[in-house]
C-alpha cells in the first residue's frame, strides 16, 4: 500500500508555487501564472482564469500585463467588485491609456451609485 503526500505553499506576492512529493523526495517548480497564461492562450476563458492572472501581475507590478488580463475580464462580465475597476484604471493609465481609464473610472462611479441606491430602497 502506498501512501502519498503532496503539500503546496503558495506565495501571493511571488509567482512560483511548489510542490513537494514527499514519498520520492522530488522537488518540481511550477510557475503557476504561467501555467494559467498558456491555458488562456489556448482559447479557455473563465471569470476565475482572468482574475487570477491579472492580479497575479498586478500585485508582481506588472502592469502592462495586468492591463491586458484585467482587459479580458472586463469583457466577459461588468459584475465585479470595485476594487477590479480601481486596479484596471491604474493599469491602463500606467499603459498611457488614460481615455479608457476614465470610461472605467465612470462606469465605477455609476456602479457605486446604483448600489448606493438599492441600499437605500431596502
Amino acid at each position: 500500500m502506498t501512501i502519498s503526500l503532496v503539500s503546496f505553499k503558495i506565495y501571493s506576492q511571488n509567482e512560483k508555487v511548489y510542490i513537494t512529493d514527499k514519498i520520492n523526495d522530488k522537488y518540481a517548480y511550477v510557475n503557476a501564472t504561467k501555467t494559467y497564461e498558456r491555458v488562456a492562450e489556448k482559447g479557455y476563458k473563465s471569470v476565475d482564469l482572468f482574475q487570477k492572472l491579472a492580479n497575479s501581475y498586478y500585485s508582481n507590478s506588472r502592469l502592462d500585463k495586468a492591463a491586458k488580463w484585467y482587459g479580458e475580464l472586463f469583457a466577459m462580465t461588468s459584475d465585479l467588485d470595485a476594487e477590479y475597476y480601481s486596479r484596471y484604471a491604474k493599469c491602463l493609465m500606467f499603459i498611457d491609456q488614460n481615455d479608457q481609464a476614465n470610461e472605467i473610472m465612470k462606469r465605477l462611479k455609476q456602479k457605486i451609485a446604483l448600489e448606493e441606491l438599492i441600499k437605500l430602497k431596502k
